[in-house]
């Protein structure tokens, strides 16, 4: 009888702590996935009701919870929604989240592991949770000079701390208003949610970080590095013929302007764009150093900024002879995100080093606690110091002496790389610009998908380029 009953006795206990280990493991380790998962209906309910945290641009909050009377008690807003619309993203009962609202949605319900501690100290004094502040790397001033400088006309333009990888500017348009996805009347969230996805130009799209174009002549970067690379100065002179014949083409390829000579500096070509000479010199070259010279800075990688999220962009795996040609001046299949051509500069100017772009500086907790603190990390090396800084001066000259002059800016050392890129013959052709300055310490992609003016006055010197300056400007 004792033995049945030792017996009995050790099966309740197991099963006891079976069932004590499986609730822990539940409500520890299950829980941020659970909470996180946009399926969850009830979590969708329990967190409309809860005091979501701020996101801020330094001080000033660009999405907030406020009190209400209705159903769920709160409501988030946007006080200067479509201006940061690409970043925060909505939060919305019917169409869940996105940006910042998606990827930090654990820190701002409150539900992240950093959170644990607070999450038992409101369950034991029945306090009502509240969720952490995300702190942006967001420079205000640069923000709002690239949506101003880009106006209404389709495009994005991302600034980076070329030293340390945070996001100081990210813009895209057409934009949006998420507090019209927001909104506690579900009827008029579907009404202009439906509005916005039927609209042809694509207000809900992130053309910062979330689509490719071809990037047209600012890929001469990527061939210059890896023209460098292969033991190349600017000094090199370079084959620049007025018209090249393309292998197994009958229609051959010209250049927009005068290079100069049939015979130029590779620092020659970079400042007048010369087709020809970059066409040339990628075919020298071959396919496969020129993709790998792209891969180094990030070309078909979609880890380019986690905190929102990325596209690849593409080098396309088997070329022809003509193909290549056309691959190395941003033609052909060759397409890159605006954040992709903002790390190419970047890397160019921290010598050669690709810091990996972030979007979150600091989680803080409702007391003001510090939970987390974003840490500089390298992404990849690109090149060598020497010849990033070849690079770099090639880029200035642009600026001085080419196609660029549209961005020098008094007492600033600036490098660009101009870029214009055909479409698909119907459309405008897009206008690039990359950039760089030392004071302050930014990089710059901007694209102008539709210039608003006819195709033969569309140019990145002329459009995209006093975009970057306004926005250097503006931070300084």
């Amino acid at each position: 009888m004792n033995k049945a009953i030792r017996t009995i006795s050790v099966v309740i206990v197991v099963m006891f702590v079976s069932l004590m280990a499986n609730a822990t493991y539940g409500y520890v380790a299950r829980t941020p996935a659970l909470s996180n998962d946009p399926t969850n209906r009830r979590v969708t309910d329990a967190e409309f009701g809860t005091d979501r945290g701020t996101i801020l641009v330094g001080n000033t909050p660009i999405a907030l919870t406020k009190p209400v009377n209705d159903r769920y008690g709160f409501q988030r807003s946007y006080p200067q929604g479509a201006l940061y619309a690409p970043v925060t993203g909505y939060y919305s009962y019917l169409y869940k989240r996105t940006g910042l609202e998606q990827t930090q949605n654990a820190q701002l319900s409150g539900t992240s592991s950093s959170q644990f501690m607070q999450r038992l100290v409101d369950l034991a004094t029945g306090k009502r949770p509240t969720g952490a502040t995300i702190v942006t790397t967001l420079d205000a001033r640069a923000q709002q000079a690239a949506r101003d400088a880009l106006g209404n006309r389709p495009g994005a333009v991302v600034a980076l701390d070329y030293k340390t990888g945070a996001v100081k500017a990210l813009v895209t348009s057409p934009t949006y208003d998420p507090n019209l996805l927001a909104t506690h009347d579900l009827g008029a969230s579907k009404a202009s949610y439906d509005k916005l996805n039927a609209d042809a130009s694509k207000p809900l799209s992130n053309r910062a970080t979330r689509e490719i174009f071809p990037p047209g002549s600012t890929f001469k970067l990527v061939v210059s590095a890896a023209a460098l690379a292969s033991g190349m100065t600017p000094d090199t002179m370079v084959d620049s013929p007025a018209s090249l014949p393309l292998p197994g083409t009958t229609r051959p390829l010209s250049n927009s302007g005068d290079c100069g000579g049939t015979q130029i500096t590779l620092k020659q070509a970079l400042q007048t764009s010369c087709n020809t000479a970059y066409a040339g010199l990628g075919m020298k070259l071959g396919a496969d150093a020129v993709r790998t010279q792209a891969e180094k800075f990030g070309f078909g990688r979609s880890d380019l900024l986690p905190q929102l999220g990325s596209a690849k962009s593409t080098f396309p795996a088997t070329l022809d002879q003509a193909q290549l040609a056309q691959s190395s001046i941003g033609q052909f299949d060759v397409a890159a995100s605006p954040l992709q051509m903002a790390m190419v500069g970047a890397g160019i100017a921290n010598n050669g080093v690709v810091m990996q772009p972030y979007l979150v500086q600091q989680v803080r907790a409702a007391d003001l606690t510090v939970l987390e603190t974003a840490q500089p990390q390298k992404f990849s090396e690109a090149m060598t110091a020497a010849n990033a800084a070849s690079l770099q001066d090639m880029m200035v000259n642009v600026v001085t002496n080419g196609t660029g002059t549209r961005a020098q800016i008094n007492g600033v050392r600036v490098g660009g790389k101009t870029g214009t890129a055909l479409t698909d013959g119907k459309n405008a052709p897009y206008a690039w610009f990359v950039a760089w300055a030392d004071n302050p310490s930014v990089a710059i992609a901007v694209f102008v998908q539709d210039a608003g003016v006819e195709a033969s006055d569309v140019s990145g010197g002329r459009i995209a380029a006093p975009i970057a300056k306004s926005v250097i400007e503006a931070m300084r």
